[in-house]
């Protein structure tokens, strides 16, 4: 039976957002997933898809250096590819490109209280092939092969990767690259409430991980959903309107 268009939120340009997500790995179009109320991508491209038309709009990111310029492009499900073409590539919820600056940005809604993690790096990301400033990331993919790493409800896998591919893209592009983990906090799942001590150890696991790659090419920051929004400026009534409906919509 032939899927109902996705209701994106006003501004949002949905030709733009379905081509791109036909393009990545997620098949959130194909198998539905993106009309789910629960929809983690949804939530990531009616965000940053209204500022595919007006990038220069897109807010700052408080945790990353302030000197950074305003995003000349703005995209959703960017692949940021590694030195290598065969294989699986990672594939960002959203990008932002200034004149000095690559944003790679991971968005999450329900995906950390959905059960442990169990992504696998594969003798591939041990190429000698990441430059010389990238030995913080190294050491934490090793230290998750083994049982004494342990991350219940962050991807700490996915974000190595996301960190690989981010230090590919950058050096191809000759800009700095930066990683944003940006999450939201529901407070129920499935119709089960989420535990708020489930909600603390996911940031503390957050913090553990900033603190494990801290010094990397690839600087790391994290911050939530609704600390982000609560940051916009209330100047802009068009992005007011937006934070909004996105409030409204996906109560992040």
């Amino acid at each position: 039976m032939r899927q109902p268009p996705p209701d994106f939120l006003p501004g949002v340009p949905a030709h733009y957002v379905l081509e791109r997500l036909a393009r990545a790995d997620g098949h959130e179009t194909s198998s539905g997933k993106l009309l789910s109320p629960e929809s983690s991508a949804a939530l990531a491209v009616n965000t940053f898809g209204w500022f595919h038309n007006r990038p220069e709009r897109l807010p700052p990111f408080a945790i990353l250096r302030q000197n950074i310029s305003s995003p000349s492009v703005v995209e959703v499900e960017y692949c940021a590819r590694f030195p290598w073409s065969g294989g699986r590539h990672p594939w960002l919820d959203a990008w932002a490109e200034t004149s000095e600056a690559v944003i790679g940005i991971e968005s999450k809604r329900f995906e950390p209280f959905r059960g442990h993690k169990t992504g696998f790096l594969s003798a591939a990301y041990d190429r000698q092939v990441w430059h010389d400033r990238m030995a913080p990331f190294e050491v934490l993919r090793d230290r998750l092969r083994s049982p004494g790493e342990h991350f219940k409800f962050l991807d700490a896998v996915q974000l190595v990767k996301h960190a690989f591919g981010l230090v590919t893209e950058g050096h191809r592009k000759k800009k700095q690259p930066y990683l944003v983990y940006l999450f939201a906090e529901p407070k129920e799942y499935a119709g089960r409430p989420i535990a708020e001590a489930d909600r603390r150890t996911h940031r503390e696991e957050i913090g553990r991980f900033a603190t494990a790659v801290r010094g990397a090419e690839v600087s790391f920051g994290a911050i939530s959903y609704r600390e982000w929004l609560s940051a916009w400026s209330e100047a802009d009534a068009e992005l007011v309107q937006h934070r909004a409906a996105i409030t409204a919509r996906f109560q992040p």
